[in-house]
């Protein structure tokens, strides 16, 4: 009799626990039950916000309440970043993260009020793409032969605009430089989409920019593509060489860059809240609306449990860290 009063009262009490689990504001359950904000450390207009629109927009049909998109530019993606690790764990402030941030700017080892690691909780991958080698048409070249014998020509007289010090933009620009021997200035802007008045009008001369915010501006015939930066050719452009192709004689026959994106929320995430989204961002991405938006614009979607997402950045990181090394780079 005594093992049966026994019983029933851990059944009451696992009961009472669940419910009060339940009731709890930002428990999975009940989770999300007001707006979220999705943090964009980049400008609008640049390929991070229209990735991060894309989902905001398919989220908000599934989860029954609005997803905002915040742009909070500048340092690198720094700024963003660092609201959502001073945030509250409770799955309402996430950020949509990029290579430039997580993977190179951990790797640069830079001075931010944030660890890239301890201080986020990694949800979901969300899509990857290849860099594209944009070229002002202001200068004479339409090739890579051309544009590498132009600049040889007038050394430290070309230049390449970046979302920032650190991002992949810029480290592309580097690697660029140092794989061929060109020697062009880096000029970092507070995202891509700020430098491409400057890119059309001439100011700027080159831009390794994501396929996703780049190739609109290539279709319009404002600007020159040269190469993708990927392993294969993008379905997109299928008839664009990747740099591996026509960059042997100048040493870029592996030189690949592609551009990873992905939310993480604030440390310390309860386990509910991450599968919580990591389930509704996996469904989205598999919607019709985001894999069309995301073909638009040569992005492929991403996907996975949270572990997939956290080992494609810490290999990313290594990856861009071997470059870094090689070519002494230290961040500004």
């Amino acid at each position: 009799m005594r093992s049966i009063y026994k019983t029933l009262s851990n059944i009451l009490k696992f009961a009472l626990l669940s419910s009060l689990l339940f009731l709890l504001p930002g428990f999975a359950q009940t989770f999300p039950n007001k707006s979220i904000t999705l943090i964009t450390p980049f400008p609008a207009g640049g390929s991070t916000d229209i990735i991060a629109r894309a989902i905001a927009n398919q989220l908000t049909k599934q989860l029954g309440q609005s997803v905002i998109v915040d742009n909070r530019p500048g340092a690198g993606g720094n700024i963003g970043s660092d609201v959502v690790a001073k945030a509250a764990p409770d799955g309402y402030t996430l950020l949509i993260l990029s290579s430039s941030i997580h993977s190179i700017g951990a790797a640069l080892n830079k001075k931010v009020p944030f660890d890239y690691d301890k201080d986020f909780t990694p949800i979901i991958h969300v899509a990857s793409a290849p860099n594209i080698f944009l070229v002002t048409k202001q200068i004479p070249v339409t090739n890579l032969k051309e544009f590498i014998d132009y600049s040889k020509a007038r050394p430290n007289t070309l230049n390449y605009s970046s979302a920032g010090t650190g991002t992949i933009m810029h480290l592309t620009g580097e690697y660029f430089d140092a794989q061929t021997g060109v020697l062009m200035q880096h000029i970092p802007y507070k995202g891509s989409s700020l430098s491409m008045p400057d890119l059309i009008s001439g100011k700027v001369h080159v831009l390794f920019d994501s396929i996703v915010s780049g190739l609109p501006h290539v279709r319009d015939g404002k600007l020159s593509i040269l190469a993708v930066t990927s392993k294969k050719r993008s379905p997109l452009i299928p008839d664009v060489p990747t740099l591996m192709e026509i960059g042997k004689p100048y040493g870029l026959s592996n030189f690949v860059s592609e551009v990873i994106w992905g939310i993480d929320g604030p440390k310390n995430l309860p386990p509910e809240i991450v599968t919580k989204l990591n389930t509704e961002i996996n469904k989205a991405l598999q919607s019709k609306e985001v894999l069309q938006e995301f073909a638009n614009f040569g992005a492929d979607p991403g996907g996975g449990t949270p572990k997939f997402f956290e080992n494609l950045i810490l290999n990313d990181r290594a990856q861009w860290a071997k470059i870094i090394k090689e070519q002494n780079i230290i961040a500004d």
